[in-house]
């Protein structure tokens, strides 16, 4: 998979906050003990109290380490102010929410089902010579975890998965799981051996005497980086130690992976486990996909999904009952709840005065020095508006697509560019593009997380203006004929079969907003702006799972392939032909399909720019939005 984790530094302007429009604690002094203050956006409560039970468990997934989701999301266009809450404002949380638990005389748990690494910012602007993530991991160390699972981010760098093994797993000492994910290392006579990263799985006893047995299962992943193994689910659950782990009935199973809860393989896993203990309460914690999700395969079981970057901070609960009731149907609850400080105090009954723990503020304050020691407080520019992926159509001039490939490519890919004179379209895949851009401050930080990787852009020279025309509607299958549409289907279906075995999620994300906002009538719920933009959802389990009501986030369909504006000239002119290098082997397939005059190979191709794909947005964001 390409690198997230590098960055060049480009011509920089001036310093100002990292997040965007941020809150003012961002600006005080490092030393200080900061206060945090109240959103400035107005944010609207919860609905409801949490339901309690007997075993509560408090979920994240998918954080990815970015600075500004780990220091909350700081721009004041909606849906963002909903996720402004930082990893200190949730650390204060959990010990609250700790403390409650204690006075209901229940269980709570806190975990995580994986991918800590590839965001943006603090996780990946990380200098050179460093480690993805290693710094940012420092802090979610301190926080509470019974339980983490690896996720398939940990293991695209070898590098990355060797600090996992020696550094992160030990440091919880036991409680990061890696059922069928391992790491090839030498061992003391210098030979080679297989190990898992962290534990295959882990037995604990609650605080009120509850046995546990937990898993970390990783779906099947085929991106992984060599000298690092992950093993297929459906031959995980045939292996001797998987047997022996669930051998013993505990009071509940507590598997957790960095799986879906729907579409994948959660099934194999809790197929194997009931046909061993038919009756034991059973709870599943995934993600990967980074949606809100639930479902219950049965009566006694729930698995819960809970959303993406420090967006999402998912509830479960479930009325155990005792013994007598070991044949009864569980009464499960679920929430996503918005990530900010409105909700956070509301489910814990304090006030802004009395809501940060000591150890919250450390984390922010700690989090906020490794911002500036990483310089991604630099400034590029102003956003005039919001820019977004899916949310505007494309093409549009709210859509961040078109600003990618028709504003930015071409003056930052020629600029300084001997052939800046010669005629070019250029071509690139949609989901290059990782996240929103939002009117206000574009920085560092901002640039990464919504470009963050570092694709080539190469050329070939001399095609022809009206062969080099017919390239991207082929890509992405336009009027073909119902043969060609069958077959290209077919294709279609393989790669994305093949892209999401490598980890690539955005389709099924994508998907899932547009469902979303078709259920829920979202134009009519947006018009009446009495609601503010925020996920709204509909899950497989009873009863409403959103924390907080929102109008739904517009969805529209995008393409896979996107392309730049032809230059007006004829069929016959010879231009230019730029496209990135991550999509070289497609591109050719279908340039040689769309014409029989020349063959065209991977010699044809050469550099067009030094330029990476994660710098357009900083060089045109200095040229334009100053």
């Amino acid at each position: 998979m390409r690198s997230l984790a590098a960055f060049s530094t480009l011509a920089l302007v001036t310093v100002a906050n990292a997040c965007g429009d941020a809150h003012d604690h961002a600006h005080e002094s490092p030393s200080a003990l900061r206060k945090r203050l109240f959103p400035q956006a107005q944010l609207t409560k919860p609905t409801r109290p949490l339901e309690w039970g007997d075993l509560n468990i408090i979920h994240t997934t998918d954080t990815h380490g970015k600075y500004c989701w780990l220091l909350g999301h700081q721009h004041l266009s909606y849906p963002e102010p909903n996720y402004s809450g930082d990893l200190g404002d949730f650390a204060s949380f959990v010990e609250h929410m700790k403390q409650i638990a204690v006075e209901k005389d229940v269980d709570l748990l806190l975990i995580d089902s994986g991918d800590l690494h590839d965001g943006t910012g603090l996780s990946d602007g990380f200098p050179a010579g460093g480690i993805d993530a290693h710094d940012t991991n420092q802090f979610l160390k301190q926080l509470p975890y019974d339980i983490m699972a690896i996720g398939n981010h940990e293991l695209y760098d070898y590098i990355n998965t060797w600090d996992m093994y020696t550094n992160f797993a030990p440091a919880l000492n036991g409680s990061y799981l890696s059922s069928n994910a391992n790491i090839t290392i030498f061992d003391e006579n210098n030979n080679t051996v297989s190990v898992p990263v962290g534990n295959r799985y882990r037995k604990f006893t609650t605080r009120k005497g509850r046995r546990i047995t937990s898993l970390g299962v990783l779906f099947d992943f085929t991106g992984n980086d060599v000298n690092t193994t992950v093993q297929p689910v459906a031959d995980m659950v045939k292996e001797q130690w998987f047997a022996e782990a669930i051998a013993e009935e505990p009071d509940v199973f507590v598997l957790v992976g960095h799986m879906p809860v729907s579409y994948d393989n959660w099934p194999t896993v809790f197929n194997a486990v009931r046909a061993v203990h038919a009756e034991t309460p059973i709870i599943i914690l995934g993600g990967h996909t980074h949606i809100r999700d639930c479902n219950q395969p049965d009566g006694r079981s729930m698995a819960l999904e809970s959303g993406r970057y420090m967006e999402t901070i998912g509830w479960l609960s479930a009325k155990l009952g005792d013994s007598s009731d070991s044949q009864k149907n569980i009464t499960f609850s679920r929430r996503y709840l918005d990530q900010n400080r409105v909700t956070y105090e509301y489910h814990t009954q304090q006030r802004n005065n009395s809501f940060d723990t000591a150890e919250g503020q450390n984390i922010t304050q700690g989090l906020q020095e490794l911002s500036d020691k990483y310089e991604l407080s630099t400034l590029f520019g102003y956003a005039p508006q919001d820019y977004t992926i899916s949310r505007n159509p494309y093409p549009s001039n709210g859509s961040s697509l078109s600003l990618f490939i028709n504003e930015a490519a071409p003056y930052a890919l020629t600029f300084n560019n001997t052939r800046k004179n010669i005629s070019n379209i250029m071509i690139t895949n949609s989901g290059s593009q990782r996240f929103d851009i939002y009117a206000g401050t574009f920085d560092k930080n901002d640039q990464i997380a919504a470009s963050p990787f570092l694709d080539a852009f190469v050329y070939i020279k001399n095609v022809p203006l009206g062969v080099a025309q017919q390239v991207l509607p082929a890509l992405n299958a336009a009027g073909a004929d119902e043969r060609r549409k069958r077959d290209l289907g077919s294709v279609l279906q393989q790669r994305e079969d093949e892209l999401w075995k490598r980890g690539y999620v955005d389709r099924r994300y994508m998907d899932w907003l547009e469902e979303m906002d078709r259920r829920h009538d979202g134009a009519v719920k947006r018009a009446s702006q009495n609601l503010t933009l925020g996920y709204v959802t509909s899950d497989s389990c009873p009863g409403v799972g959103d924390d907080t009501l929102h109008a739904p986030l517009a969805s529209y369909d995008i393409p896979d392939f996107i392309g730049s504006d032809a230059p007006s000239a004829s069929n016959d002119t010879l231009i230019d032909f730029v496209f990135v290098d991550f999509i070289q082997e497609q591109l050719l397939e279908i340039l040689n399909e769309v014409q029989n005059t020349t063959t065209y190979t991977d010699s044809d191709v050469e550099s067009y720019t030094d330029v990476l794909s994660n710098q357009l947005l900083g060089l045109y964001a200095q040229h334009a939005w100053n």
